[in-house]
């Protein structure tokens, strides 16, 4: 088995903490931002001091490749991002890109062999934090999304992704974008972003797919008031309306699966002027579970609200929803067989949380390996993962994709395209 540098690893992370630092422990650190493009130059810099050629594509994308033996042979790509959400931690997405530079560095370093090419791949605009959506670039290059309309995605302060594609001078060919001709398969190294590995003690996560969901906007419309004058008896509060409503919705989904996770994590009420009875509140319904049965049993208990409460109408619509991603059944067999060869604890598991990889697996063979989240927190500044931790997770994809390197043609779950 190989073993990447501890040492190295915590450098990285150290120094990719700097772009965009909140002095709270956390980054903030947009796509295409001034912080990003810190990062983006040091990996750059740290690729080119192993002599690699770093390639962009024409939504900056980043690719760092260490040749093979057999320059003929499709590549093996880890990938992540550099990007974060406002306040949030330093290694959501970030330790996946410097997982895919240790792996790159120890081949490099420690001149082991292999024929495939690999590639240490960073992705434009995961979080969607100042240009929706998220996984945007992933989006564009599986089809997701239309890249023209991606363009005119536009931040809060009005500046289009297009505009800030074109100032960050990343910006480069498509024919360099990830595509299943020139790449074999991908790996995402991420942080768990939840607590169960760290309660079951496990230290990699051996991730199978990543969880559907439904994303629903269900409002209730009253009457706006004055508060002082209107006796209680004559009101149509529409915030007390969804707070029925939610209540309502609590009670019948916790019957559903105990695996069903659930949240209401967005609440517009108008006119939002406090000596004013509410007359219209919009809330959003997030729901996430692996079996598309279960899914549809949430969808069931939304549509059963009732039509009225407190005196308000109710009603609902579907925002949008992902079904269940299974990643590629051969890979992820072959990270749990390397995780018991270097002696690690594992369990397996879904994501709740949407990754590129969930794209990418719809074109190439894909999956991910996590790692655990201290008290499973992220998205946060108190974000953490112990170096150890880290180390174990990149042993685990270095030793991935050095295996996958020796058995590709002859393993199962490679795409075979079709002859010319």
């Amino acid at each position: 088995m190989f073993i990447c540098d501890k040492d190295r690893v915590k450098d990285k992370i150290e120094t990719f903490a700097r772009f965009g630092a909140t002095g709270q422990g956390g980054i903030t650190r947009f796509s295409l931002s001034k912080e990003a493009i810190q990062a983006r130059n040091e990996f750059a810099k740290r690729m080119k001091a192993l002599n690699l050629k770093v390639r962009t594509d024409d939504l900056a994308n980043m690719y760092a490749t260490v040749p093979g033996t057999d320059p003929a042979l499709p590549r093996i790509v880890m990938a992540s991002h550099l990007d974060s959400v406002r306040n949030g931690g330093n290694y959501d997405g970030v330790l996946g890109v410097i997982a895919a530079m240790e792996v790159a560095e120890t081949i490099v370093r420690d001149k082991i062999p292999h024929r495939h090419p690999f590639t240490a791949m960073v992705w434009t605009n995961e979080e969607g934090s100042l240009y929706l959506p998220a996984m945007m670039s992933s989006g564009i290059l599986c089809g997701k999304f239309e890249k023209e309309a991606m363009l005119l995605s536009k931040s809060p302060e009005g500046k289009t992704f297009g505009d800030a594609l074109k100032a960050s001078g990343f910006a480069g060919d498509p024919a360099n974008r990830l595509n299943p001709r020139d790449y074999a398969l991908m790996l995402e190294l991420h942080i768990e972003q939840g607590p169960i590995l760290e309660a079951k003690k496990r230290q990699i996560g051996v991730v199978e797919g990543v969880l559907g969901m439904v994303n629903y906007r269900i409002s209730t419309r009253g009457q706006a008031d004055h508060a002082g004058t209107t006796p209680m008896s004559y009101r149509k509060d529409a915030l007390l309306a969804a707070a029925e409503a939610i209540k309502y919705l609590h009670t019948e989904l916790d019957k559903l699966d105990k695996n069903l996770v659930y949240t209401t994590g967005e609440l517009v009420v108008h006119p939002c002027v406090h000596t004013v009875i509410p007359d219209y509140v919009e809330f959003s319904l997030d729901a996430r579970h692996r079996d598309p049965e279960v899914i549809k049993q949430v969808v069931k208990v939304i549509k059963g609200l009732p039509k009225k409460l407190a005196k308000c109408a109710v009603s609902y619509r579907e925002a949008w929803t992902r079904k269940t991603v299974l990643f590629n059944r051969d890979l992820v067999t072959m990270v749990e067989k390397n995780v018991r060869a270097l002696g690690y604890s594992s369990m397996k598991i879904y994501s709740g949380a949407g990754h590129d990889a969930q794209y990418v697996a719809e074109m190439l063979p894909t999956t991910m390996i996590f790692v655990p989240s201290k008290d499973g927190h992220s998205h946060c500044e108190e974000e953490f993962t112990p170096v150890e931790d880290a180390w174990r997770g990149i042993n685990v994809a270095l030793n991935t994709v050095l295996e996958a390197d020796a058995v590709y043609p002859d393993f199962a779950g490679f795409r075979k395209l079709p002859a010319d």
